[in-house]
Order: C-alpha cells, then sequence, then structure tokens
C-alpha cells in the first residue's frame, strides 16, 4: 500500500488535488490523508475539511487567524511525522506549504516531499527557488517555462501540462457562434477587485455605447454575492438597459462576446482557451504598486504574455486603467479585424503551449515516480 498526505489550502487547490487523488493508478492500493475540502473528502474521506479556515485573504487576515495557523501547522507536522507516509504532496498555497516543507525536513521526516502547482515565486521571489530545491524531492509544475527554471537549480521537474486544456468547457468558441455586438465586462473573483476595477470598467462601457449604440455589455461575478453587487454598481451607474448581470459563470459570458476587458487572474487565461479577444486590466493601491514594481521579476503581468514573452494581450494598469483606455481598447478589437484575428492566433499559439491533456493523469505518474524513486 502506498500513502500519501496531501494539503491544498484553497478551492482551486481542492479542485486540483482532488482530481489528481481520482488520477492515481488503480493498480496500487492508496492510503491517504490530509488538509483539504470538499473535493477531496469526497475522495479521500480520511482527509480534513479545513477550506473555511485555510482560505483567508491579505495580510491583515492571516495575522489575526495566526494562533489557527500556528497551532495547524504544529498538529499537520505531528501527524506527518508520526505517520511517516511515503509522500507529502503541496498543492499551490505557498504560505503555509513552504513553512510545513521547512518543518518537516527539520523534524526528520524521511519520505518524499512533492509539489504541485507552483507558487510563483519566479514572478517575485526567485530567490525562493534555490530554497524549494534544498527542501522537496520534486516539482510538478503547470506552466511550461516552469520546468526549465526548477532544473537549472537542481530539483527534478515535470511538466504537466495545465489542468484547463482537459475542461470540456474550455473548447474554444467558434467565431460565428458569438455575438458580433456584446462585450464582457470581468473585473475579477474578489471583493476589492470588483470595487477597483469595475467603475473605470462601466466608465468604458459609457463611452462605446456613446459611439456605437448597438453594444451590449455582459458581466457575472464569481459568487452570488459578488453578482449582486455587480448589480448594484450598474444599478447607481443607471445602465440595466444595456448592461447584463447575469447568473452563468464568467466563461459563458466569455463563450459569447466579441470581446472582453478581464482583470489579472485565472480569468485571462480562461479567456485564451475559449478565443475570447481581450485586454488585460489591474490596479492596485500606489504604495502596493510601487513595492510591486521594484521586485517583480517579469515583464508582464499576464499569464498570456508571460508565457508568450511579448505582449500579446493588451495590459493596462494602474493609472492606465482608466475608462477611456479600456473604451479604446475595446473599439480596437472589435473593429480592427485583422488585429483581432491575430490577437486570437496568438492565443491559440499560447494555449498549445500548455500541454496536450491529461494534466492530472500526468501530475499522478510523477507522484508514483518520485514515491517509487525513478527521477
Amino acid at each position: 500500500m502506498k500513502s500519501l498526505f496531501i494539503v491544498a489550502g484553497e478551492i482551486s487547490g481542492d479542485s486540483h488535488a482532488a482530481a489528481l487523488i481520482e488520477a492515481l493508478p488503480s493498480s496500487l492500493e492508496w492510503k491517504i490523508d490530509g488538509l483539504g475540502g470538499p473535493r477531496m473528502v469526497e475522495r479521500a474521506p480520511a482527509v480534513e475539511d479545513w477550506l473555511a479556515d485555510a482560505a483567508v485573504l491579505g495580510l491583515w487576515e492571516v495575522l489575526r487567524h495566526y494562533s489557527y495557523f500556528a497551532e495547524k501547522m504544529r498538529t499537520t507536522v505531528a501527524a506527518i511525522l508520526e505517520g511517516n507516509p511515503d509522500a507529502v504532496v503541496l498543492v499551490d498555497y505557498p504560505g503555509f506549504n513552504l513553512r510545513l516543507a521547512k518543518r518537516l525536513r527539520a523534524g526528520g521526516y524521511g519520505g518524499k516531499l512533492i509539489y504541485y502547482i507552483s507558487p510563483q515565486v519566479w514572478a517575485w521571489k526567485r530567490g525562493r527557488i534555490r530554497t524549494m530545491a534544498r527542501l522537496l524531492d520534486r516539482m510538478i509544475c503547470i506552466f511550461p517555462f516552469e520546468k526549465e527554471l526548477y532544473e537549472s537549480s537542481g530539483l527534478p521537474t515535470d511538466f504537466a501540462g495545465h489542468p484547463l486544456v482537459d475542461s470540456p468547457e474550455m473548447a474554444p468558441a467558434r467565431w460565428e457562434d458569438r455575438e458580433a455586438d456584446l462585450v464582457a465586462l470581468l473585473p475579477g473573483s474578489r471583493s476589492r477587485e470588483i470595487e477597483a476595477l469595475f467603475p473605470p470598467m462601466l466608465e468604458a462601457a459609457r463611452i462605446l455605447r456613446a459611439n456605437r449604440p448597438q453594444v451590449r455589455f455582459a458581466t457575472s461575478g464569481a459568487t452570488p454575492t459578488l453578482t449582486e453587487r455587480l448589480g448594484m454598481l450598474v444599478a447607481e451607474a443607471g445602465m440595466e438597459d444595456c448592461i447584463d448581470v447575469l447568473p452563468e459563470s464568467s466563461r459563458e459570458v466569455m463563450r459569447r462576446a466579441a470581446a472582453g476587458v478581464v482583470a489579472s487572474g485565472t480569468a485571462t487565461l480562461e479567456a485564451a482557451c475559449l478565443g475570447m479577444p481581450y485586454c488585460l486590466v489591474y490596479r492596485v493601491a500606489w504604495l502596493t504598486a510601487f513595492a510591486a514594481r521594484r521586485v517583480m521579476k517579469v515583464r508582464f503581468l499576464g499569464i498570456v504574455n508571460v508565457i508568450a514573452g511579448r505582449e500579446v494581450v493588451r495590459e493596462l494598469l494602474q493609472e492606465r486603467a482608466t475608462g477611456p483606455e479600456i473604451a479604446s481598447e475595446l473599439e480596437r478589437l472589435l473593429d480592427d479585424e485583422t488585429g483581432r484575428e491575430t490577437l486570437r492566433r496568438d492565443l491559440r499559439e499560447v494555449v498549445e503551449l500548455l500541454g496536450g491533456g491529461g494534466a492530472h493523469r500526468n501530475a499522478a505518474r510523477a507522484v508514483v515516480t518520485a514515491i517509487e524513486g525513478d527521477s
């Protein structure tokens, strides 16, 4: 019997870890413990669902929960050292998982430490790569450029491919099935992002509407609460007649729209997979932006541009994330057929770099390889 302890601390990590568990070869018998969420528990009942407490955001929230995380770290380390599983699989969630890896090594854990879905240390803290190489036995990454980064530090690394490629919902929509005058306004999956980014999107919509009365807009929130907030902002702007606030997922909006504006994050990669031409926006407090610009190790914020190594998608950041700038770029995407087709082709090429499918199956195979010592 092979034993694993898997740690995920966010909704996305729970989803990826659950898919990894499902992809483990049935030819082997598995004992699986860990920390995660409801999807992991469905597949491995011994896993503890801690998602409600683990998925906190921001420095202040983490500090407020410091005693909880300190105790959870202590009990998790103790459980792993006592159970001595063949491998510990750490799924993203670097704030907790990298500290856990360090504690386990210090405590004498002799099994394999495997990281699945690399934290984006290549963007902010590349010095951590050397630390991870000392702590970990294997990295399983989902972006192609990450493999070389980790292997150059001596860490055996597998490129599993990106899980989005495997989702049937991510099949690109045909251009002829799109609504020619529909524009997607997607300000992100967090309340702070909506408050910062949706007002300039509304301003852009007003400008576009004045120039082309036939244009319509659609938006959708990541949760019912966020969708309700979007509806309130649309109503306050007096734009209910031209902006639909939809209960369906943002993916459905991307599938139908001829163009869109998308907040930096996973949604930008979803838009690329679905083939929707878009521009990227983001805005944070000026002090945060100042600090970020000093520590960023990549030229671009958008992952599509990072993968391509050039600005495939126009990035409107900070002082450029304004209504007029967004409106200008959306107008270009709607009117410039050649530019739009070039962007769609470039997006397809980026998506092709994400792997040929079977990401979780590839990751499961890498876990087995690490356990069996064939690196």
